[in-house]
């Protein structure tokens, strides 16, 4: 009997269904060691040595994989094909005995026989230097969240939390809420020429003077322009055509998934991550059973198998023909950050197209899996050609132009429509030094707009620009932020609260480093290059605390600072005694209306219906549909599944897409008079977040 070990038990089914009855595929259900919860568990003082336990709740499942691991002939620890399944495969080594230097190690980068039985034939020792990367960030990670977070709430209110990658992202989330507040408008101008030649009119937009580039600032700039284009003759200048190509986008990675997911499919990065991961681990299709879909879904990598594009060749091939084939391979360049660990996200068999799959399987699966199964065919597909034409018009010392392209091509736009429709080219034969007409001068004010906020979307984009975090952390780091009411959404975009202002200034102002976006990013490099073993993790931990623990000494010596008490919010609720605007107030046994004239006027009115609807979303544990906020009649908080009558999942609390670090099980979002907090529904669990 052989023995696989595997994270979740998701994609079990699938692993076994591959590997046939000589194969035990067991579940661990994520880590089943770790740094203990309620400790330090960090020597400082010795090269920062680790203590790692056994997480409560966890113990009679590692019996479970003991006694299992006694009776195998040979044992196999898949579990993720990342730093942190790497981690779990040496704390498993470690329970178990193993050598670590056996070839024990194998990981499914995806859940296809065929990636199965070449990664069981050719298990490798564990990587100690992905281990060491991620025992660098845990520990990392603990230092400041046991440090810091105790001053945060000594400092300015209960139960707060600070963490490397999550306080500077809520900063980034402040700085452009701090660039809208304080953004000026700034006025400028165009100016468009409305010509014709022949009859066959057409417009050129004002852009330069004296071969600068012109930026109009007021009404006094426009006049003295008019005034000497209004007589001038309309003089074609040079005129370029050409074939230009439009060439695809790469494949996605975690982040572009994201994107996609949250600003085309209108999903949480919470839901579109879950249900990534269910495609990677095996979604049931009608008649089939569990099927695995994709490739691994937490990727910063563009880089696609050679097997892959000629898997996507053939498909193109036999569904658009030759013309649609490219001569070479498309190849995306890497960012300069990249880890390059995993592929791209691909679909694993282009047999299983999107329409082969409409009603087999779950729609929100089916809507995530068309987006990557379209993004992946069509990066592998020919360029769009058009025929650009450009034209200056020469007035005096200014410089008109007109520009127009036509689609001659569609190539992989035969996949995928761009945004932007195509308008033609409306521009008559022109030839360099003849005069055209001019009908009329057209100049329009217009002011300058505040950055737009951050959106769940945007603002992984940015974690990835800025190289915070990875791909596996940009969706629980958002997540994060909303549990700890350090940010709310409003019509999707992000905004900080008053809370979550109030500790980045603290954070800014007593630990520069820990809020520098490129030290931070730094950071991320330097467990890099622990993974590439060009350093030692616990140097690359002494450097952080060096700096860090004078400023923790400092910033504790230092008077704390309150929470400013809020402005009371207004209701459309009149008072009957007095007749003045009712506010909301929050009181011992929650919210309540209060007149605005207190104390002249005393009345108070008990709420029967929700006065703040909770618009947070979570996936149903039983379906894998969309759980969203429901009230009672009384006006009592519950969440229900949005798939009834078909599902009749319901709870009192709303179900993250986290799993509890001490026991593995699901966790929920608890709401209540005192506010929010972060449970563990495992009854012989105790875990609060």
């Amino acid at each position: 009997m052989k023995l696989v070990f595997i994270e979740g038990p998701g994609k079990r089914d699938t692993i076994k269904k591959y590997l046939g009855s000589d194969y035990i595929v067991f579940p661990t259900k994520g880590h089943v060691r770790d740094l203990p919860a309620k400790q330090f568990a960090i020597d400082i003082n010795n090269n920062f040595e680790p203590t790692y336990e056994i997480i409560p709740g966890k113990q009679q499942l590692v019996d479970q994989l003991k006694a299992q691991a006694k009776k195998a002939d040979a044992i196999y620890l898949a579990t993720d094909p990342d730093r942190e399944g790497e981690a779990i495969a040496w704390h498993l080594a470690t329970i178990l005995n193993l050598d670590k230097n056996a070839p024990v190690r194998t990981a499914f980068n995806a859940i296809s026989k065929k990636n199965i039985l070449e990664s069981i034939a050719n298990p490798q020792p564990i990587n100690i230097n992905l281990v060491n990367a991620q025992q660098g960030r845990r520990v990392l990670d603990r230092i400041m969240g046991y440090q810091l977070s105790p001053l945060l709430s000594k400092k300015i209110r209960g139960k707060l939390s600070a963490g490397r990658v999550q306080s500077v992202t809520l900063k980034l989330i402040v700085d452009r809420e701090r660039a809208i507040r304080n953004f000026v408008p700034k006025e400028y101008w165009t100016i468009t020429a409305n010509l014709n030649k022949n009859g066959q009119k057409f417009k050129a937009e004002l852009i330069q003077y004296k071969d600068k580039k012109l930026e109009i600032e007021n009404k006094q700039q426009v006049d003295e322009i008019l005034a000497v284009a209004e007589n001038a003759p309309y003089v074609v200048g040079e005129v370029k055509r050409q074939i230009a190509y439009s060439k695809p986008q790469p494949p996605y990675i975690t982040s572009t998934m994201l994107q996609d997911a949250i600003s085309k499919l209108k999903m949480t990065s919470n839901s579109a991550t879950k249900c990534a991961q269910a495609l990677y681990e095996g979604v049931n299709i009608a008649g089939e059973g569990k099927v695995a879909l994709v490739t691994y879904i937490r990727t910063d990598s563009t880089r696609v198998e050679p097997n892959a594009q000629f898997m996507a060749r053939d498909y193109i091939l036999n569904t658009y023909g030759k013309q649609y084939c490219p001569s070479k391979f498309n190849e995306f360049a890497a960012k300069a950050n990249a880890q390059d660990a995993h592929e791209a996200i691909r679909p694993i068999n282009l047999n299983y197209t999107p329409e082969s799959l409409k009603g087999k399987i779950e729609e929100q699966y089916l809507k995530l899996y068309t987006l990557i199964f379209n993004r992946f065919v069509a990066s592998q597909m020919n360029y769009a050609q058009y025929d650009s034409l450009t034209v200056d018009i020469l007035v005096a010392d200014y410089k008109f132009r007109s520009a127009g392209k036509a689609l001659i091509f569609d190539g992989y736009q035969k996949l995928l429509k761009p945004q932007e429709e195509d308008k033609g080219i409306n521009i008559p034969a022109l030839t360099t030094g003849e005069v055209v007409v001019k009908d009329k001068l057209e100049s329009e004010q217009k002011f300058t707009k505040p950055p737009v906020r951050f959106n769940e979307a945007t603002i992984a984009h940015e974690m990835e620009v800025k190289g915070i975090g990875r791909p596996s952390t940009y969706a629980a780091t958002i997540q994060t932020l909303y549990n700890r009411e350090y940010i709310k959404s409003e019509k999707r975009a992000l905004v900080p609260t008053s809370l979550g202002e109030q500790v980045t200034e603290y954070l800014e102002e007593y630990f520069k480093n820990c809020m520098d976006i490129k030290f931070t990013a730094d950071m991320e490099q330097s467990l890099d290059d622990v993974e590439l073993g060009k350093v030692k993790w616990q140097d690359v931990v002494s450097r952080f605390y060096t700096d860090f623990s004078k400023q923790l000494e400092y910033a504790s010596k230092q008077s704390g600072v309150s929470m400013p008490k809020p402005a009371p919010e207004l209701s459309d609720v009149k008072c009957e005694k007095c007749g003045a605007i009712m506010v909301y107030r929050e009181g011992k046994y929650g919210r309540f209306l209060a007149c605005s004239n207190y104390p002249t006027c005393k009345n108070t009115k008990n709420l029967k219906e929700p006065t703040k609807k909770v618009t947070e979303t979570g996936i149903c544990p039983k379906c894998g549909g969309v759980v969203s906020a429901k009230y009672s009649k009384n006006g009592k908080l519950f969440f229900g599944c949005n798939n009834y009558p078909k599902c009749d999942y319901i709870s009192w609390d709303l179900p993250l897409n986290d799993i509890c670090p001490q026991c593995g099980n699901k966790l929920f979002k608890r709401f209540n008079k005192s506010g929010t907090k972060i449970v563990c529904n495992n009854k012989g669990c105790n875990y609060e977040g």
